[in-house]
């Protein structure tokens, strides 16, 4: 086992978790939604493999409205008409932000994500993609663990 990230250093995850509530802060001023959010937190973690990210994630997304269906059909969201414009736009942030270097799709992604939500909210999806990207490698660092949860999402022991 991998030491924790967060246990080995509980001042700088201190910092890290008041940098995300910063910046969740932001996401709320400039008009995101915790739907908005979540899609992109989920996409970012399923990008990464971070499977104790995606269980966070996908569970909040749930309590924030987002179909089971959406999560579900995530990994193929470009071939999918359920996605609105916007959903699309957060999710081409999200794999934009984590999928480095930025190549010539994710350019253009990029820029027209910008002209469906405006100047304030891209920048606000952007930074949201960017710190789920940093504590996905926290968890994937720290190697994590994802407890077994029952159909009612309590943990089994």
């Amino acid at each position: 086992m991998r030491p924790y990230l967060d246990k080995s250093a509980p001042d700088v995850w201190k910092a890290a978790g008041a940098y995300s509530a910063a910046v969740a802060a932001f996401a709320e001023r400039t008009g995101l939604s915790v739907h908005d959010t979540e899609l992109i937190k989920v996409r970012a973690s399923q990008l990464n493999a971070c499977a104790f990210c995606l269980d966070l994630h996908s569970r909040d997304a749930r309590s924030a409205g987002i179909l089971p269906q959406k999560l579900d059909l995530l990994p193929a969201w470009r071939e999918s008409a359920l996605y609105d414009e916007r959903e699309k736009a957060l999710l081409a942030v999200a794999e934009a932000a984590t999928r480095m270097p930025l190549d010539e799709e994710s350019i253009a992604d990029l820029e027209g994500a910008r002209r469906v939500l405006g100047d304030g909210a891209f920048a606000g999806a952007e930074w949201v993609a960017l710190t789920i990207n940093t504590f996905n490698r926290i968890s994937i660092l720290s190697d994590h663990p994802v407890r077994r949860r029952g159909p009612d999402g309590a943990v089994l022991s």
